[in-house]
């Protein structure tokens, strides 16, 4: 079984600046399983980890795709298995750095996705439907048919909500038992699997203070020249949180401050469902930062796991 080591956690628990330290110490390579970063670009909203602070590391899924370019679970597991093949044939340990839980659990786990027959004219109908009607009376067909499946796709995750009702048309099995299925595999890896966290009021401090260290750092620019270079807000890359809202103000809906007031308070729900996802996931450790003196002391107890799972010598 091959070694993998997974460092994970909501938005702004400080998994960047730790998995560089781990990678240094125990030469390790990393890959993004961020929906976002992936993308070229879009630096700031992303958060994105910038060359001269990867300090020699190698990162992989980075700044890579077009923001037109469609990127799913699907997607990101094929590259990720190909980077995985570059990590190993240097000898290096990968370890995947990120929270979107589902692309982690699709790599950790080897999930095999469905190839059943997209139905173009099903999908455009639900697209009208969600356009039309708006996500909410969407997200309620799918919770007739599969109410597991609703409660883990959130509402305005319209992509996802789609392929669920696709899914239940096409096989007549909801698609909460197939993930279900799936998330049952064994993982063909040797791993760690952690997850990075704040308590909730220091986490949200976080959280804010990054959306304000965003606009000085130029946000709205950002937006605003992916604008004009032709990217549309409907892009599924636009549709990530700092870009939706600034399109939205951009486009004369809202003012500034609600479209900070909204970003803030978005990306603390999407923290919240983030910790609900990593709580029910299997074999993680669970790495609560005010219980450690400091860093140092969090890398000390990462490596001791490590070592004694014979992850790295």
């Amino acid at each position: 079984m091959k070694p993998m080591i997974i460092l994970t956690g909501p938005t702004a628990a400080g998994k960047t600046s730790l998995s560089i330290r781990l990678a240094k110490e125990i030469n390790g390579a990393v890959i993004s399983a961020d929906s976002m970063q992936v993308y070229k670009k879009m630096d700031i909203g992303t958060a994105k980890i910038m060359p001269e602070e990867m300090e020699g590391v190698d990162h992989y899924l980075v700044d890579v795709l077009d923001p037109k370019d469609e990127f799913h679970v699907a997607r990101f597991q094929q590259m990720a298995k190909e980077a995985l093949e570059c990590i190993y044939a240097k000898r290096q340990i990968p370890i995947i750095v990120g929270g979107t839980g589902f692309y982690i659990q699709a790599l950790l786990y080897d999930i095999q996705f469905t190839d059943t027959k997209m139905d173009e004219s099903y999908r455009k109908e639900l697209a009208k439907i969600a356009q039309e009607k708006g996500n909410h009376f969407l997200h309620e067909m799918l919770a007739k048919v599969d109410p597991a499946g609703a409660e883990a796709i959130h509402e305005n995750n319209v992509k996802r909500v789609i392929r669920a009702l696709e899914y239940y048309k096409e096989t007549g099995e909801p698609i909460s038992v197939h993930n279900e299925r799936e998330r049952n595999r064994v993982s063909p890896y040797r791993f760690a699997y952690f997850v990075l966290t704040h308590e909730r009021p220091v986490l949200y401090d976080r959280i804010n203070r990054r959306v304000d260290q965003m606009l000085e750092q130029g946000l709205v620019e950002e937006v605003k020249k992916l604008k004009e270079e032709g990217y549309d807000r409907s892009l599924v890359s636009m549709q990530g949180l700092g870009y939706k809202e600034i399109f939205r103000y951009l486009d004369g809906e809202i003012s500034l401050e609600e479209a900070v007031y909204i970003l803030k308070r978005d990306t603390r729900h999407f923290a919240k469902r983030q910790l609900t996802w990593f709580g029910r996931e299997r074999d993680v450790i669970m790495i609560e930062k005010q219980k450690f003196e400091n860093d140092d002391a969090i890398l000390q107890y990462m490596k001791k796991i490590i070592r004694d799972r014979g992850i790295v010598c």
